[in-house]
C-alpha cells in the first residue's frame, strides 16, 4: 500500500502531461484524402469574428413569398441552429420581420483559405429534405460538371414519401476501407428505427431510393442494410469527401420552412489579426513559464505540483474550446473568451498560492510533514471554494443571459450575445479545471510525493533547515 501511494504522482502526473499534449497537438492519421480525427487540438478552434473576421449576409424568403412571422422566426431559429451546430456561438442574427429579412453575421471556418464568402453561407439558407421512396423512378436527368449523371424528379409509385430526414438522429461522413469509397452514415432516433423496420419487411429484396429534394442520392436495394436493430444504415453513392461532409451538415441542419435567397453578402475585417493571435500565443507560453518558475522558486515542491496541475488547467481549457472528442462540437474562442481563461487561469495560481502558504505555516510549526500536508490542505479548501463559488455564480449569469436563451438580450441587445457569452464560457470551463486541478489532482499528488523519502525534507514544503 506505501508503495502505490508513492507511485500516484508519477501516474497522476504523466495522465495529466500526456492529456494536456493531446489537448494541444491531438491524435489523428491519414486515410487517403481523409484525414481521420480522434482527439482535437488548437488547429480546430474556431477563432471569433474579432480574430479572425467573418462573413455578413442578408437571407430573404425566395420568389416573393409574403412570409408571416412565425415562419421568420422559424427560419431564423433553423438558421441558428445550424450555426450551433457548426460550432459558432460568435454569430449576431436578427430576424427583421417587417421586412421579410434575416441579417446574420459569423466568423470564417477554421479551415478557411480563400475565404469566400458566397461559399461559406451557400448551405446556411438551404432547404434540402432527406426522403426515403419506394423504386428508383424518375423523371429527367442531367449531367454535372464532373460528366456524372444526376437523376432528378421522382414519378410514379417513387411519389410516396416512406420516411423523412426528420427520423435521422445524426448524420456523420466515413471513409469504408472495404470499399475505398467514402460515404454517409445514418443514425437513426426510435421512430427512425421503427419506421425502418417495416420498410425492411416490406421492401426486402426491393429498391429504396434515398432522394435529397428532387435529387436521387442513392438506389440500393433493401438487402444492402444489416437486419439488426435498424438504428444504423449507411447512404452510398459514389461521393467524394467534401460531398459527404455536405450531404451529412444538410441532413443534420433540418430544413427551412420556405426557400431562402440571398440578397446581399460580404466579408468582415477582423479588428485583431492572426499575428497578434501568435503573439498572444507566445506572450501566454513566456508568462506560463514565468509563473511556473515564480512557484517553484518560493514554494519549492508545491509550486512544482502547481506548475504540473496549471498546465492541465490549460488543456481542459483548451480541450472546451476545440471539442477534442469527435462526437463533441467546438466553441467559437474571441478575444472576451481569451480573458476568460486568462483570469480563471489566475484564479489557478491563487488557489495552489493558498495552499502552499498553509502548508508552509504548518510546517514552520514543527509539526509532522503528513500532519501539516493534511492540516494546510484542509485549511485552504474553504477560501479556495468560497473564491471560485462566486465567479461561478457570476459566469453562469453571463452564460444565461448572453447565451443562446438570450434572456435578457432585449434589454443589452443582440450584438452583445456572443462576445460575452464567450468569456462567461471560458471562465465557468477555467474555474472547474481549477477545482479539478488546483483542488483535487494537486492534493492527491502532493500527498503521494511526501511518501517518498527523498522528498519529505520540511525545508522542500516552506519549511527551516534543522540545527
Amino acid at each position: 500500500m506505501k508503495r502505490m501511494k508513492k507511485l500516484w504522482f508519477f501516474i497522476v502526473a504523466i495522465l495529466v502531461l500526456a492529456f494536456s499534449y493531446t489537448a494541444v497537438f491531438g491524435v489523428s492519421r491519414e486515410n487517403g484524402d481523409l484525414t481521420i480525427t480522434y482527439l482535437k487540438n488548437v488547429n480546430d478552434i474556431r477563432w471569433g469574428i474579432d480574430i479572425q473576421g467573418g462573413v455578413e449576409a442578408t437571407f430573404r424568403p425566395a420568389k416573393d413569398i409574403d412570409a408571416t412571422d412565425d415562419e421568420m422566426k422559424s427560419a431564423k431559429a433553423i438558421i441558428e441552429t445550424r450555426l450551433v451546430k457548426e460550432g459558432i456561438t460568435d454569430y449576431e442574427l436578427y430576424a427583421d420581420t417587417t421586412n421579410d429579412k434575416i441579417i446574420v453575421r459569423f466568423p470564417w471556418s477554421k479551415d478557411e483559405e480563400d475565404f469566400d464568402a458566397e461559399t461559406a453561407i451557400k448551405d446556411l439558407g438551404s432547404t434540402a429534405e432527406l426522403t426515403f421512396r419506394p423504386g428508383s423512378s424518375y423523371d429527367r436527368y442531367e449531367m454535372s460538371e464532373d460528366g456524372d449523371i444526376i437523376y432528378l424528379d421522382p414519378i410514379g409509385e417513387t411519389e410516396e414519401i416512406l420516411m423523412n430526414g426528420s427520423m435521422v438522429k445524426n448524420a456523420q461522413p466515413l471513409y469504408d476501407n472495404t470499399t475505398g469509397e467514402y460515404i454517409v452514415s445514418l443514425e437513426f432516433n426510435d421512430e427512425g428505427a421503427e419506421k425502418f423496420a417495416e420498410i425492411y419487411e416490406k421492401y426486402l429484396g426491393k429498391t429504396v431510393s434515398i432522394w435529397m429534394d428532387n435529387q436521387m442520392l442513392s438506389s440500393p436495394t433493401i438487402n444492402t442494410f444489416e437486419k439488426l436493430e435498424f438504428t444504423n444504415v449507411s447512404i452510398t453513392g459514389k461521393f467524394t469527401a467534401e460531398e459527404a461532409t455536405s450531404l451529412a451538415t444538410k441532413i443534420n441542419a433540418g430544413s427551412l420552412p420556405f426557400d431562402l435567397e440571398v440578397e446581399s453578402f460580404g466579408s468582415i475585417s477582423p479588428t485583431l489579426g492572426s499575428s497578434s493571435l501568435y503573439a498572444m500565443a507566445i506572450a501566454l507560453i513566456i508568462a506560463v513559464g514565468l509563473i511556473c518558475i515564480f512557484m517553484i522558486v518560493i514554494y519549492k515542491l508545491p509550486g512544482f505540483v502547481a506548475c504540473i496541475t496549471l498546465i492541465g488547467q490549460l488543456g481542459i481549457c483548451v480541450v472546451a474550446v476545440s471539442g477534442y472528442f469527435t462526437i463533441f462540437n467546438g466553441f467559437t474562442m474571441t478575444l472576451p473568451g481569451i480573458a476568460g481563461v486568462i483570469l480563471s487561469m489566475g484564479m489557478g495560481v491563487d488557489a495552489n498560492v493558498i495552499m502552499a502558504e498553509r502548508i508552509k505555516e504548518e510546517v514552520r510549526t514543527g509539526k509532522t510533514l503528513d500532519g501539516c500536508i493534511k492540516s494546510g490542505s484542509k485549511s485552504s479548501m474553504s477560501a479556495i471554494v468560497d473564491g471560485n463559488i462566486t465567479a461561478v455564480i457570476v459566469a453562469v449569469i453571463l452564460m444565461m443571459v448572453f447565451g443562446p436563451a438570450n434572456i435578457l438580450s432585449f434589454i443589452f441587445g443582440p450584438s452583445t450575445t456572443g462576445i460575452i457569452y464567450s468569456f462567461g464560457y471560458t471562465l465557468f470551463v477555467g474555474i472547474i479545471a481549477n477545482f479539478i486541478m488546483g483542488v483535487f489532482v494537486a492534493r492527491i499528488m502532493l500527498k503521494s510525493i511526501s511518501n517518498i523519502k527523498l522528498f519529505r525534507n520540511p525545508r522542500l514544503y516552506g519549511g527551516v533547515k534543522k540545527k
